[in-house]
């Protein structure tokens, strides 16, 4: 059984299925992490949905990218964990499957191309305490020690 984090699924609700794919990026004892203005003025680790046809590990290449402007290498998955959430973007309740992974930053290739994002590095203790979710933060504290 997976683990769920945050708000139980509310009764009387509909969630569409949302996997998706989130990176741990560590570089020099900081953080990669991506800031998502409206409509929710947060810091994430960087990630999102699969796309149909997609693999994770295609979905998790492209986000990262589209999200920081960085190519990643190494990605190594971790696990996965749940959550409900309303989606105000695509006006939906959603059952998001996020696969965690380790992956290694190399290069930046430009500013981020997703609308409202913006590439983020971070003290690792600092990530851990303003990373918006505790799902993320589940996978990010076994990192620090």
């Amino acid at each position: 059984m997976i683990r769920r984090y945050g708000d139980a699924p509310q009764s009387g609700n509909r969630y569409t299925h949302r996997p998706g794919a989130y990176a741990i990026l560590p570089r020099d004892g900081k953080l990669l992490m991506t800031y998502q203005g409206a409509p929710h003025h947060e810091f994430q680790l960087p990630g999102g949905g699969i796309d149909p046809g997609e693999s994770p590990l295609q979905a998790l290449h492209r986000e990262v990218f589209e999200e920081t402007g960085w190519r990643i290498a190494k990605p190594r998955r971790l696990g996965a964990f749940r959550r409900f959430v309303y989606m105000p973007e695509y006006g939906i309740n959603a059952e998001k499957i996020c696969h965690i992974y380790l992956a290694y930053p190399v290069r930046p290739l430009g500013p981020p191309s997703e609308p409202g994002h913006f590439a983020a590095w971070m003290d690792a203790q600092l990530a851990l305490q303003e990373v918006a979710n505790e799902g993320d933060a589940a996978f990010i504290r076994p990192l620090l020690g």
